[in-house]
């Protein structure tokens, strides 16, 4: 169930209009036709292990040119620590104004829980809750679900929580889902994230709720940052086809759709088929209006 903070004046009311999407080749192509650029880190500016130089370098050039970048994340940390990760990388601070994350959202979802949370998650994402008044408790103690991911992403999958799952479902404990990707590339692998877990409690009759990209609290945080206007020229950057096409249509943006990346094996035929992308999209009831293999 999505849940918003705010309204900015653009909102999952606005009118999706059928698009010719083009493949594009630069960045540079398009950027001076827009005010602000919302984009996605994981499988466009890295991989989960190494920087796409490529990416850094035209998203740089676009703020040069005097577009604002936002770089917009299904993290569920909070954005001071994306920011730690992308320094590992030596990923410049000139391509991006701010970063806004999943979890940056979520905090204000943890923060109206009246009472102690169960917390799914690597110890790394506690992070999550530093300063908010909340209690981290075992499952028959809490009042809600908070998850950011499997404990051991490395090694388990969401089927191995399936007992666990229907467990909290029979206490009625709501899940609040700071991640709403259900998959990731770390590298050339795929890796299970938080919304695969809320996926499956939300089939068994669990109440899920969600901040991150396609929802709308994640854009309204982005633009609060920002002092976004409602005239704004919005471009968002996205391999997601549900979470940044999605998200794009439903804010109201343009979307650049990014071929290689979770859907990489789906768009195959990217690079020298229009109809191909076009199909995927309108499968999907999407629209985007440019796409690349890869930012460049």
């Amino acid at each position: 169930m999505e849940t918003s903070l705010s309204d900015t004046g653009r909102g999952t009311d606005a009118v999706r209009q059928p698009q010719d999407v083009r493949p594009i080749t630069a960045l540079a192509e398009i950027a001076g036709d827009y005010d602000v650029i919302f984009c996605d880190v994981w499988g466009v500016v890295h991989n989960g292990v190494v920087k796409h130089p490529a990416a850094e370098a035209a998203l740089t050039a676009a703020r040069q040119r005097g577009v604002k970048v936002v770089l917009l994340t299904n993290s569920p940390r909070p954005s001071a620590g994306v920011v730690a990760q992308l320094g590992t990388m030596d990923f410049s601070h000139d391509a991006y104004d701010a970063i806004v994350t999943s979890g940056d959202a979520t905090r204000a979802l943890i923060a109206d829980v009246a009472g102690p949370v169960f917390h799914i998650g690597p110890e790394r994402d506690h992070d999550l809750f530093a300063g908010i008044d909340v209690d981290l408790v075992g499952e028959a103690d809490a009042r809600a679900v908070i998850v950011t991911g499997l404990y051991d992403d490395e090694v388990e999958t969401p089927a191995d929580y399936a007992e666990m799952l229907a467990r909290l479902q029979a206490l009625d404990l709501p899940m609040i889902c700071a991640n709403p990707d259900i998959v990731v590339h770390r590298g050339e692998r795929l890796i299970p994230c938080s919304g695969a877990l809320a996926r499956d409690y939300g089939q068994i009759g669990g109440t899920v709720r969600l901040a991150g990209k396609p929802h709308r609290p994640i854009y309204d945080v982005a633009s609060r940052v920002l002092d976004l206007g409602s005239s704004s020229r919005v471009l968002a950057i996205g391999d997601g086809l549900m979470t940044d096409v999605k998200g794009a249509n439903d804010f109201g943006a343009d979307a650049l759709l990014i071929t290689d990346g979770i859907h990489g094996e789906e768009l195959a035929s990217a690079d020298s088929a229009t109809q191909t992308v076009t199909a995927v999209l309108s499968e999907r009831g999407l629209t985007a209006r440019y796409f690349m293999a890869a930012l460049t």
